[in-house]
């Protein structure tokens, strides 16, 4: 790699080799891990009724629900941990390594799942090698995202940073839409008693030849420009966690504010919507596995335009108009669904129109925000911490919350909190749209980067 004057590398100078190909490389491996991960929690949360069956002893259906909302809570409860091994090490030894070694244990886990036998056949051993297993992967994925959003953020053109990194929430999109394309598949191929007795395998062991073609994609990537230019430097941090405290506190809760935004109406909408349809608004299994394909599909094609919409018209301008959005829309939009069926797909898709808009801006603001040397503990600190405390709680919430008040309106409400947070940490930021990434303060007496738009792929 050459050096810029004085013998220090910008990313300008470590990106110039970085051709169309290998930024496609890059997306794709960016995003297969996601996509992966999500694969997964749908499945889980699609089939929750009847791995409630499987797992956990007969005792009533509300019970069984709840165990197994309380074993995805669980699992989202150890991601902060998961957060404060791979950000930091991250950080440490490059986003390449982590990438490649958060895939491996998340398939593993998937994979170790779908060949879980259930209570029928070895007792409370099932439900306890259950939880073991969530939170195997919940500490896997405590390092996914903030590897993938360092990656693509330090991938991609400075110009079309929001375009490139909205490709992650794409991935998600992609599993929540294979996941709920399997399940619509299996609820409507299978009898109850199918479904019950092997049909709920089989996304879990779906994982596995996917887990190995994201393990292949990201072992045979190169680490970012930015990362490579404080590997030039000598500049990586030795300590990032202890880095990110001292120094960036504000920037760690201004992305948790922005990321609480996407988390609750993301599970919600995706995750919750599917069971609440079922339980609360008397719709079949099959119709609200219908309308949740229709929310991701509608999400692939706008999210990545509000990403680019971001690289033209600001991070902010894209995230407040959302969240504005959300807060005054979310209570009327489950008034609707009370009217019927066709209510509750306008609702659901006006609900996922404003999810697009928050995803294909979060990610990209989020990583902006943080210096190279400890973006990746402050993208993964900050999004499990919130993931952990809101997004793994929905499910869990909303059910206790209904059967509490009696009323189906409590998502409204519940969303239009989350949305203040949104608006009031979004206001609180400068527009960071075309910034560089590698700041001063990452390589000590850098030059100015030089506009990044000519380089391949711009």
């Amino acid at each position: 790699m050459s050096t810029g004057k004085d013998g220090v590398m910008t990313t300008a100078e470590a990106g110039v080799t970085t051709d169309v190909v290998a930024l496609r490389r890059s997306v794709a491996a960016g995003a297969v891990g996601v996509f992966v991960h999500w694969f997964d929690w749908a499945a889980y949360a699609y089939l929750a009724g009847t791995v409630a069956t499987v797992f956990f002893p007969a005792e009533n259906s509300t019970t069984g629900l709840l165990a197994v909302f309380g074993v995805f809570a669980v699992s989202f409860g150890i991601r902060p941990v998961g957060a404060l091994v791979f950000g930091p090490l991250g950080d440490r030894i490059g986003r390449k390594r982590t990438l490649t070694l958060v895939i491996f244990l998340m398939s593993g886990s998937t994979l170790t799942i779908g060949l879980l036998p259930g209570y029928g056949s070895i007792g409370m051993a099932a439900p306890v090698l259950l939880v073991v297993l969530r939170l195997v992967q919940g500490f896997a994925a405590g390092g996914e995202f903030g590897s993938a959003a360092s990656f693509l953020a330090e991938s991609a053109p400075r110009r079309r940073r929001g375009f490139g990194v909205s490709w992650l929430e794409v991935g998600s999109l992609l599993g929540f839409l294979a996941g709920s394309f399997v399940f619509l598949l299996l609820s409507t191929g299978l009898s109850d008693d199918q479904l019950t007795s092997w049909g709920w395998r089989v996304p879990f062991l779906i994982s596995a030849p996917l887990g190995i073609i994201g393990f292949i994609i990201r072992n045979k990537i190169e680490d970012t420009p930015e990362y490579r230019a404080l590997e030039a430097n000598d500049t990586v941090a030795r300590n990032p966690a202890r880095e990110l405290f001292r120094s960036h506190r504000r920037e760690l809760l201004q992305a948790a504010g922005l990321m609480a935004a996407m988390h609750v109406p993301f599970y919600a909408v995706l995750t919750y919507l599917v069971t609440y349809q079922t339980d609360h608004l008397g719709h079949s299994d099959g119709s609200a596995a219908l309308l949740s394909t229709a929310i991701s599909l509608l999400g692939l094609v706008l999210v990545p335009l509000f990403g680019m919409l971001s690289d033209r018209v600001g991070r902010k301008p894209v995230f407040v108009g959302a969240t504005a959005a959300l807060l005054v829309l979310a209570t009327p939009a489950f008034l609707l669904m009370r009217s019927g069926l066709t209510g509750t797909w306008v609702a659901g898709l006006g609900l996922g129109a404003i999810l697009a808009a928050i995803l294909g801006t979060y990610a990209v603001w989020s990583a902006e925000v943080f210096p190279t040397r400890t973006r990746q503990s402050g993208l993964s600190i900050s999004y499990n911490i919130t993931a952990a405390l809101f997004a793994g709680t929905v499910p869990y919430l909303m059910t206790v919350l209904i059967s509490a008040t009696g009323s189906t309106l409590v998502p409204g409400p519940y969303l239009m909190v989350f949305a203040v947070g949104g608006l009031v940490a979004a206001l609180s930021l400068k527009e960071t749209v075309g910034s560089p990434l590698l700041r001063p303060e990452d390589v000590a007496a850098a030059p100015a980067e030089p506009e990044l738009a000519d380089a391949p792929g711009a």
